[in-house]
Protein backbone atom coordinates (compact mmCIF):
# COMPACT_ATOMS: atom_id res chain seq x y z
CA UNK A 1 0.00 0.00 0.00
CA UNK A 2 1.27 3.46 -0.90
CA UNK A 3 2.36 5.52 2.09
CA UNK A 4 0.77 8.94 2.32
CA UNK A 5 0.64 11.79 4.75
CA UNK A 6 -1.14 10.40 7.80
CA UNK A 7 -2.74 13.71 8.75
CA UNK A 8 -4.74 13.99 5.52
CA UNK A 9 -5.13 10.34 4.65
CA UNK A 10 -8.44 8.52 4.58
CA UNK A 11 -9.13 4.96 3.52
CA UNK A 12 -11.71 3.65 1.08
CA UNK A 13 -13.33 0.64 2.72
CA UNK A 14 -15.86 -1.85 1.32
CA UNK A 15 -19.02 -1.81 3.42
CA UNK A 16 -18.60 -5.50 4.28
CA UNK A 17 -15.27 -4.63 5.91
CA UNK A 18 -16.65 -1.92 8.21
CA UNK A 19 -16.53 -2.44 11.95
CA UNK A 20 -17.52 -0.41 15.02
CA UNK A 21 -14.86 2.07 16.05
CA UNK A 22 -14.08 3.26 12.53
CA UNK A 23 -14.62 6.96 11.82
CA UNK A 24 -17.03 7.62 8.94
CA UNK A 25 -15.70 10.50 6.78
CA UNK A 26 -17.97 10.41 3.73
CA UNK A 27 -19.55 8.08 1.18
CA UNK A 28 -17.57 6.55 -1.63
CA UNK A 29 -18.47 7.02 -5.28
CA UNK A 30 -20.18 10.35 -5.89
CA UNK A 31 -20.40 11.11 -2.18
CA UNK A 32 -24.20 11.37 -2.39
CA UNK A 33 -27.07 9.19 -1.27
CA UNK A 34 -30.74 10.10 -1.44
CA UNK A 35 -31.33 9.67 2.30
CA UNK A 36 -27.90 10.47 3.76
CA UNK A 37 -28.28 13.16 6.41
CA UNK A 38 -24.85 13.53 8.04
CA UNK A 39 -21.16 12.62 8.03
CA UNK A 40 -18.04 12.67 10.28
CA UNK A 41 -18.85 10.41 13.23
CA UNK A 42 -17.76 7.20 14.96
CA UNK A 43 -19.43 4.13 13.48
CA UNK A 44 -21.59 1.89 15.63
CA UNK A 45 -23.10 -1.48 14.72
CA UNK A 46 -26.47 0.15 14.02
CA UNK A 47 -24.83 2.73 11.71
CA UNK A 48 -23.12 -0.03 9.73
CA UNK A 49 -26.37 -1.95 9.42
CA UNK A 50 -28.13 1.20 8.13
CA UNK A 51 -25.41 1.69 5.52
CA UNK A 52 -25.79 -1.90 4.34
CA UNK A 53 -29.58 -1.59 4.17
CA UNK A 54 -29.14 1.49 1.96
CA UNK A 55 -27.12 -0.68 -0.47
CA UNK A 56 -24.03 1.53 -0.24
CA UNK A 57 -20.94 -0.33 -1.49
CA UNK A 58 -18.04 1.61 0.03
CA UNK A 59 -17.25 4.52 2.33
CA UNK A 60 -14.27 6.64 3.31
CA UNK A 61 -13.02 6.28 6.88
CA UNK A 62 -10.60 8.57 8.76
CA UNK A 63 -7.83 6.49 10.33
CA UNK A 64 -6.63 9.44 12.43
CA UNK A 65 -9.94 9.53 14.33
CA UNK A 66 -10.84 5.85 14.41
CA UNK A 67 -9.77 2.34 13.55
CA UNK A 68 -8.18 1.61 10.19
CA UNK A 69 -8.09 -1.47 7.99
CA UNK A 70 -5.05 -2.98 6.34
CA UNK A 71 -6.08 -5.16 3.42
CA UNK A 72 -5.92 -5.41 -0.35
CA UNK A 73 -9.50 -4.19 -0.48
CA UNK A 74 -8.50 -0.79 0.90
CA UNK A 75 -7.12 2.05 -1.18
CA UNK A 76 -5.30 4.98 0.43
CA UNK A 77 -5.88 8.44 -0.88
CA UNK A 78 -6.41 12.03 0.11
CA UNK A 79 -9.82 13.65 0.06
CA UNK A 80 -10.36 15.62 -3.12
CA UNK A 81 -12.85 18.48 -3.46
CA UNK A 82 -16.00 17.53 -5.34
CA UNK A 83 -17.91 20.78 -5.22
CA UNK A 84 -18.83 22.72 -8.33
CA UNK A 85 -16.47 25.55 -9.24
CA UNK A 86 -18.92 28.26 -10.17
CA UNK A 87 -16.36 30.57 -11.70
CA UNK A 88 -15.70 28.09 -14.51
CA UNK A 89 -17.46 27.76 -17.84
CA UNK A 90 -20.58 25.60 -17.59
CA UNK A 91 -19.46 23.54 -20.57
CA UNK A 92 -16.48 22.30 -18.57
CA UNK A 93 -18.47 21.41 -15.46
CA UNK A 94 -18.83 17.70 -16.20
CA UNK A 95 -15.13 17.24 -16.98
CA UNK A 96 -14.26 19.15 -13.81
CA UNK A 97 -16.38 16.79 -11.75
CA UNK A 98 -14.81 13.71 -13.35
CA UNK A 99 -11.33 15.07 -12.79
CA UNK A 100 -11.97 15.85 -9.14
CA UNK A 101 -13.43 12.40 -8.48
CA UNK A 102 -10.22 10.59 -9.51
CA UNK A 103 -8.10 9.30 -6.63
CA UNK A 104 -4.66 10.82 -6.50
CA UNK A 105 -3.00 7.95 -4.60
CA UNK A 106 0.37 8.69 -3.07
CA UNK A 107 0.01 12.47 -2.96
CA UNK A 108 -0.97 14.97 -0.34
CA UNK A 109 -3.54 17.62 -1.18
CA UNK A 110 -3.33 21.07 0.36
CA UNK A 111 -6.91 21.77 -0.57
CA UNK A 112 -9.64 21.59 2.01
CA UNK A 113 -12.13 18.68 2.06
CA UNK A 114 -15.25 19.29 -0.02
CA UNK A 115 -18.17 21.19 1.43
CA UNK A 116 -20.84 18.64 2.27
CA UNK A 117 -24.46 18.72 1.21
CA UNK A 118 -25.39 16.88 4.39
CA UNK A 119 -26.02 18.34 7.80
CA UNK A 120 -23.22 18.23 10.36
CA UNK A 121 -25.17 17.19 13.43
CA UNK A 122 -25.84 14.04 15.38
CA UNK A 123 -28.81 12.44 13.65
CA UNK A 124 -29.34 8.95 12.22
CA UNK A 125 -27.00 8.35 9.28
CA UNK A 126 -29.75 6.96 7.09
CA UNK A 127 -33.42 7.79 7.47
CA UNK A 128 -34.82 4.25 8.05
CA UNK A 129 -38.31 5.44 7.09
CA UNK A 130 -39.18 8.42 4.96
CA UNK A 131 -40.47 11.29 7.08
CA UNK A 132 -44.28 11.43 7.31
CA UNK A 133 -45.38 15.07 7.46
CA UNK A 134 -47.82 16.15 10.15
CA UNK A 135 -50.71 18.37 9.08
CA UNK A 136 -51.31 21.29 11.42
CA UNK A 137 -53.97 23.05 9.33
CA UNK A 138 -57.23 21.91 7.77
CA UNK A 139 -57.19 21.59 3.98
CA UNK A 140 -59.84 24.22 3.31
CA UNK A 141 -58.17 26.66 5.74
CA UNK A 142 -54.77 26.30 4.10
CA UNK A 143 -56.18 26.62 0.59
CA UNK A 144 -56.73 30.38 0.84
CA UNK A 145 -53.23 30.92 2.20
CA UNK A 146 -51.75 28.71 -0.52
CA UNK A 147 -53.57 30.65 -3.25
CA UNK A 148 -52.12 33.92 -1.96
CA UNK A 149 -48.58 32.51 -1.69
CA UNK A 150 -48.76 31.07 -5.22
CA UNK A 151 -50.00 34.35 -6.66
CA UNK A 152 -47.23 36.37 -4.98
CA UNK A 153 -44.63 33.84 -6.11
CA UNK A 154 -45.91 33.89 -9.70
CA UNK A 155 -45.59 37.68 -9.81
CA UNK A 156 -42.01 37.48 -8.51
CA UNK A 157 -41.07 34.86 -11.12
CA UNK A 158 -42.58 37.07 -13.84
CA UNK A 159 -40.45 39.94 -12.55
CA UNK A 160 -37.29 37.80 -12.60
CA UNK A 161 -38.00 36.65 -16.16
CA UNK A 162 -38.55 40.26 -17.27
CA UNK A 163 -35.22 41.29 -15.71
CA UNK A 164 -33.49 38.37 -17.42
CA UNK A 165 -34.89 39.35 -20.84
CA UNK A 166 -33.57 42.89 -20.32
CA UNK A 167 -30.14 41.60 -19.35
CA UNK A 168 -30.40 42.79 -15.76
CA UNK A 169 -28.66 41.02 -12.89
CA UNK A 170 -30.85 38.40 -11.22
CA UNK A 171 -31.48 39.07 -7.54
CA UNK A 172 -31.97 35.48 -6.45
CA UNK A 173 -32.16 36.48 -2.79
CA UNK A 174 -35.41 38.32 -3.53
CA UNK A 175 -37.26 35.00 -3.83
CA UNK A 176 -36.14 33.54 -0.51
CA UNK A 177 -38.99 34.96 1.59
CA UNK A 178 -41.43 33.39 -0.88
CA UNK A 179 -39.59 30.07 -0.72
CA UNK A 180 -39.95 30.28 3.05
CA UNK A 181 -43.67 31.01 2.71
CA UNK A 182 -44.09 27.99 0.42
CA UNK A 183 -42.14 25.84 2.89
CA UNK A 184 -44.38 27.01 5.72
CA UNK A 185 -47.53 26.24 3.71
CA UNK A 186 -46.26 22.77 2.81
CA UNK A 187 -45.40 22.14 6.46
CA UNK A 188 -48.94 23.07 7.53
CA UNK A 189 -50.70 21.01 4.85
CA UNK A 190 -48.80 19.95 1.70
CA UNK A 191 -51.91 18.94 -0.28
CA UNK A 192 -53.20 22.52 -0.42
CA UNK A 193 -50.27 24.31 -2.04
CA UNK A 194 -49.27 21.41 -4.31
CA UNK A 195 -52.83 21.19 -5.59
CA UNK A 196 -53.22 24.94 -6.13
CA UNK A 197 -49.85 25.22 -7.90
CA UNK A 198 -50.87 22.50 -10.36
CA UNK A 199 -53.73 24.68 -11.62
CA UNK A 200 -52.50 27.05 -14.31
CA UNK A 201 -53.61 28.58 -17.59
CA UNK A 202 -51.66 28.31 -20.85
CA UNK A 203 -50.51 31.93 -20.60
CA UNK A 204 -49.09 31.62 -17.11
CA UNK A 205 -47.62 28.13 -17.45
CA UNK A 206 -43.97 29.20 -17.62
CA UNK A 207 -44.23 31.19 -14.39
CA UNK A 208 -46.55 28.95 -12.39
CA UNK A 209 -44.48 25.94 -13.42
CA UNK A 210 -41.57 27.48 -11.50
CA UNK A 211 -43.78 28.00 -8.45
CA UNK A 212 -45.15 24.46 -8.65
CA UNK A 213 -41.70 22.90 -8.95
CA UNK A 214 -40.60 24.95 -5.94
CA UNK A 215 -43.45 23.47 -3.89
CA UNK A 216 -42.78 19.95 -5.13
CA UNK A 217 -39.06 20.25 -4.33
CA UNK A 218 -39.85 21.47 -0.82
CA UNK A 219 -42.33 18.63 -0.24
CA UNK A 220 -39.90 16.02 -1.57
CA UNK A 221 -36.94 17.28 0.46
CA UNK A 222 -39.08 17.33 3.60
CA UNK A 223 -40.25 13.77 2.85
CA UNK A 224 -36.59 12.71 2.51
CA UNK A 225 -35.85 14.23 5.92
CA UNK A 226 -33.26 16.68 4.57
CA UNK A 227 -32.06 19.44 6.92
CA UNK A 228 -33.73 22.86 6.85
CA UNK A 229 -30.96 24.53 4.86
CA UNK A 230 -31.26 21.95 2.09
CA UNK A 231 -35.06 22.23 2.09
CA UNK A 232 -34.68 25.96 1.48
CA UNK A 233 -32.09 25.36 -1.26
CA UNK A 234 -34.39 22.81 -2.90
CA UNK A 235 -37.21 25.35 -2.98
CA UNK A 236 -34.98 28.08 -4.40
CA UNK A 237 -33.70 25.66 -7.04
CA UNK A 238 -37.25 24.81 -8.05
CA UNK A 239 -38.21 28.48 -8.32
CA UNK A 240 -35.18 29.30 -10.50
CA UNK A 241 -34.71 26.07 -12.45
CA UNK A 242 -36.21 27.33 -15.72
CA UNK A 243 -34.83 30.87 -15.62
CA UNK A 244 -32.94 30.21 -18.85
CA UNK A 245 -36.25 30.05 -20.70
CA UNK A 246 -36.49 33.81 -20.22
CA UNK A 247 -33.97 34.30 -23.03
CA UNK A 248 -35.38 31.68 -25.37
CA UNK A 249 -37.03 33.05 -28.56
CA UNK A 250 -40.68 33.65 -27.78
CA UNK A 251 -41.87 32.06 -31.02
CA UNK A 252 -40.17 28.84 -29.89
CA UNK A 253 -41.05 29.08 -26.20
CA UNK A 254 -44.74 29.73 -26.88
CA UNK A 255 -45.17 27.58 -29.98
CA UNK A 256 -48.59 25.88 -29.84
CA UNK A 257 -47.41 22.71 -31.59
CA UNK A 258 -44.57 20.24 -31.33
CA UNK A 259 -41.06 21.68 -31.79
CA UNK A 260 -38.96 20.91 -34.82
CA UNK A 261 -35.51 19.37 -34.34
CA UNK A 262 -33.86 22.79 -34.71
CA UNK A 263 -36.31 24.41 -32.29
CA UNK A 264 -35.75 21.68 -29.74
CA UNK A 265 -32.00 22.24 -30.05
CA UNK A 266 -32.58 25.90 -29.21
CA UNK A 267 -34.71 25.03 -26.17
CA UNK A 268 -32.12 22.54 -24.92
CA UNK A 269 -29.82 25.52 -24.31
CA UNK A 270 -32.00 26.92 -21.51
CA UNK A 271 -30.27 25.07 -18.60
CA UNK A 272 -26.85 26.45 -19.59
CA UNK A 273 -28.31 29.93 -20.18
CA UNK A 274 -29.93 29.92 -16.75
CA UNK A 275 -26.74 28.71 -15.10
CA UNK A 276 -24.70 31.44 -16.78
CA UNK A 277 -27.18 34.17 -15.82
CA UNK A 278 -27.10 33.17 -12.18
CA UNK A 279 -23.31 32.86 -12.19
CA UNK A 280 -22.92 36.37 -13.63
CA UNK A 281 -25.37 37.62 -10.99
CA UNK A 282 -23.14 36.25 -8.23
CA UNK A 283 -25.27 33.30 -7.17
CA UNK A 284 -22.97 30.72 -5.58
CA UNK A 285 -25.31 28.22 -3.94
CA UNK A 286 -24.10 24.90 -5.31
CA UNK A 287 -27.37 22.97 -4.99
CA UNK A 288 -29.37 25.72 -6.71
CA UNK A 289 -26.91 26.12 -9.56
CA UNK A 290 -26.70 22.39 -10.12
CA UNK A 291 -30.48 21.98 -10.46
CA UNK A 292 -30.66 24.89 -12.91
CA UNK A 293 -27.96 23.27 -15.04
CA UNK A 294 -28.85 19.59 -14.71
CA UNK A 295 -32.61 19.17 -14.18
CA UNK A 296 -32.90 17.63 -17.67
CA UNK A 297 -30.27 14.95 -17.10
CA UNK A 298 -31.59 11.37 -17.09
CA UNK A 299 -30.39 8.59 -14.84
CA UNK A 300 -29.37 6.45 -17.84
CA UNK A 301 -27.18 9.20 -19.31
CA UNK A 302 -29.42 10.20 -22.22
CA UNK A 303 -30.37 13.63 -20.91
CA UNK A 304 -28.82 17.06 -21.47
CA UNK A 305 -26.75 19.21 -21.43
CA UNK A 306 -23.87 16.96 -20.23
CA UNK A 307 -25.32 13.43 -20.52
CA UNK A 308 -24.57 12.71 -16.87
CA UNK A 309 -25.62 9.31 -15.56
CA UNK A 310 -26.33 7.66 -12.22
CA UNK A 311 -24.49 9.10 -9.25
CA UNK A 312 -22.74 11.67 -11.45
CA UNK A 313 -26.05 13.53 -11.18
CA UNK A 314 -26.32 15.24 -7.81
CA UNK A 315 -29.07 14.40 -5.35
CA UNK A 316 -30.73 17.78 -5.83
CA UNK A 317 -30.63 17.56 -9.64
CA UNK A 318 -32.19 14.09 -9.50
CA UNK A 319 -34.95 15.54 -7.36
CA UNK A 320 -35.36 18.44 -9.77
CA UNK A 321 -35.76 16.09 -12.74
CA UNK A 322 -38.67 14.29 -11.09
CA UNK A 323 -40.45 17.44 -9.90
CA UNK A 324 -40.02 19.23 -13.24
CA UNK A 325 -41.45 16.39 -15.32
CA UNK A 326 -44.37 15.71 -12.96
CA UNK A 327 -45.61 19.28 -13.06
CA UNK A 328 -45.11 19.50 -16.81
CA UNK A 329 -47.16 16.42 -17.66
CA UNK A 330 -49.94 17.24 -15.18
CA UNK A 331 -50.39 20.70 -16.72
CA UNK A 332 -52.39 21.60 -19.81
CA UNK A 333 -50.14 22.85 -22.60
CA UNK A 334 -51.03 24.41 -25.97
CA UNK A 335 -49.92 21.23 -27.74
CA UNK A 336 -50.85 18.59 -25.13
CA UNK A 337 -53.67 17.98 -22.68
CA UNK A 338 -52.61 17.26 -19.13
CA UNK A 339 -52.53 13.73 -17.80
CA UNK A 340 -54.21 13.08 -14.47
CA UNK A 341 -51.95 13.10 -11.38
CA UNK A 342 -52.27 9.36 -10.74
CA UNK A 343 -51.83 8.46 -14.41
CA UNK A 344 -48.75 10.70 -14.57
CA UNK A 345 -47.07 8.87 -11.70
CA UNK A 346 -47.76 5.52 -13.38
CA UNK A 347 -46.22 6.73 -16.64
CA UNK A 348 -43.18 8.19 -14.91
CA UNK A 349 -42.56 4.94 -13.08
CA UNK A 350 -42.73 3.06 -16.39
CA UNK A 351 -40.00 5.20 -18.00
CA UNK A 352 -37.08 3.01 -17.03
CA UNK A 353 -33.77 4.85 -16.97
CA UNK A 354 -35.30 8.31 -16.86
CA UNK A 355 -35.30 8.87 -13.09
CA UNK A 356 -33.51 7.66 -9.98
CA UNK A 357 -36.12 5.17 -8.75
CA UNK A 358 -35.29 5.82 -5.09
CA UNK A 359 -36.05 9.50 -5.56
CA UNK A 360 -39.15 8.75 -7.65
CA UNK A 361 -40.56 6.45 -4.97
CA UNK A 362 -39.98 9.12 -2.33
CA UNK A 363 -41.68 11.65 -4.60
CA UNK A 364 -44.71 9.39 -4.99
CA UNK A 365 -44.95 9.25 -1.22
CA UNK A 366 -44.72 13.05 -1.02
CA UNK A 367 -47.63 13.68 -3.40
CA UNK A 368 -49.49 10.45 -2.62
CA UNK A 369 -49.97 7.20 -4.51
CA UNK A 370 -53.27 8.78 -5.49
CA UNK A 371 -52.54 12.55 -5.62
CA UNK A 372 -55.26 15.12 -5.04
CA UNK A 373 -57.37 15.38 -8.19
CA UNK A 374 -57.00 11.71 -9.17
CA UNK A 375 -60.12 9.84 -10.35
CA UNK A 376 -60.42 6.44 -8.66
CA UNK A 377 -62.85 3.52 -8.59
CA UNK A 378 -63.86 2.07 -5.24
CA UNK A 379 -64.67 -1.54 -4.45
CA UNK A 380 -68.31 -0.43 -4.26
CA UNK A 381 -68.12 0.62 -7.96
CA UNK A 382 -68.44 4.26 -7.02
CA UNK A 383 -66.17 6.80 -8.70
CA UNK A 384 -64.62 9.65 -6.80
CA UNK A 385 -61.87 12.25 -6.78
CA UNK A 386 -59.07 12.31 -4.20
CA UNK A 387 -59.45 15.45 -2.10
CA UNK A 388 -56.83 14.93 0.62
CA UNK A 389 -54.14 12.44 1.62
CA UNK A 390 -54.68 10.20 4.64
CA UNK A 391 -52.86 10.99 7.86
CA UNK A 392 -51.55 7.48 8.48
CA UNK A 393 -51.59 5.71 5.12
CA UNK A 394 -51.33 6.67 1.46
CA UNK A 395 -53.93 4.00 0.73
CA UNK A 396 -56.65 5.67 2.79
CA UNK A 397 -57.19 9.22 1.48
CA UNK A 398 -60.33 11.31 1.56
CA UNK A 399 -62.46 10.98 -1.57
CA UNK A 400 -65.39 12.95 -2.93
CA UNK A 401 -67.68 10.38 -4.56
CA UNK A 402 -70.12 11.50 -7.27
CA UNK A 403 -70.83 8.66 -9.74
CA UNK A 404 -72.02 5.04 -9.79
CA UNK A 405 -69.86 3.25 -12.39
CA UNK A 406 -72.00 0.10 -12.44
CA UNK A 407 -75.25 1.94 -13.07
CA UNK A 408 -73.47 4.67 -15.04
CA UNK A 409 -75.35 7.45 -13.30
CA UNK A 410 -74.54 10.36 -10.98
CA UNK A 411 -75.03 10.02 -7.24
CA UNK A 412 -75.25 12.56 -4.44
CA UNK A 413 -71.83 14.16 -3.95
CA UNK A 414 -70.30 13.49 -0.56
CA UNK A 415 -66.84 13.07 0.94
CA UNK A 416 -65.76 9.82 2.55
CA UNK A 417 -62.65 9.15 4.60
CA UNK A 418 -61.18 5.71 3.88
CA UNK A 419 -59.12 5.86 7.07
CA UNK A 420 -62.15 5.81 9.36
CA UNK A 421 -62.91 2.40 10.90
CA UNK A 422 -66.57 2.52 9.88
CA UNK A 423 -65.66 2.99 6.19
CA UNK A 424 -65.50 -0.48 4.62
CA UNK A 425 -64.79 0.69 1.06
CA UNK A 426 -61.36 0.81 -0.58
CA UNK A 427 -59.68 1.94 -3.79
CA UNK A 428 -59.36 -0.75 -6.46
CA UNK A 429 -57.75 1.30 -9.22
CA UNK A 430 -57.37 4.45 -11.26
CA UNK A 431 -59.93 5.55 -13.85
CA UNK A 432 -59.50 7.71 -16.94
CA UNK A 433 -61.42 11.01 -16.86
CA UNK A 434 -61.47 10.99 -20.68
CA UNK A 435 -63.09 7.56 -20.79
CA UNK A 436 -65.91 8.77 -18.55
CA UNK A 437 -66.06 12.22 -20.14
CA UNK A 438 -65.33 14.08 -16.89
CA UNK A 439 -63.50 17.20 -18.18
CA UNK A 440 -63.10 19.16 -14.94
CA UNK A 441 -62.50 17.00 -11.90
CA UNK A 442 -60.55 19.67 -10.04
CA UNK A 443 -63.80 21.36 -9.07
CA UNK A 444 -64.50 18.49 -6.69
CA UNK A 445 -61.54 19.14 -4.42
CA UNK A 446 -61.86 22.92 -4.66
CA UNK A 447 -65.37 23.04 -3.17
Amino acid sequence: MVAVNKINTIQLVPVDALKPGMWFAKLGGSGFHSVLVRRDFLLSESDIEAIKLAKISEVWIDTEKGLGLESKAVQAATIQPSSIAFGMSSTHLHEKRKEESRLDAGTTSKREPPPSTVVEKREPLISPVLVIPKKTELMHEEMNKAIQVCEESKEKVMELFADARLGKAIEAESIMHLVDSINESVSRHPDALLSVARLKTHDEYTYMHSVAVCGLMVALSRRLGLPDEMVQSAGAAGMLHDLGKAVMPLHVLNKPGALTEDEFKIMKAHPVKGFEMLKVSGVNKEEVMDVVLHHHEKFDGTGYPHKLAGDDISLMARMGAVCDVYDAITSNRPYKKAWGPGESLQKMFSWKGHFDETILKAFIRSVGIYPVGTLVRLESDRLGVITEQGMESLLTPKIKIFFNAKKREPIAIREIDLSRPECQDKIVGLESPERWNFPNLDRFWQI
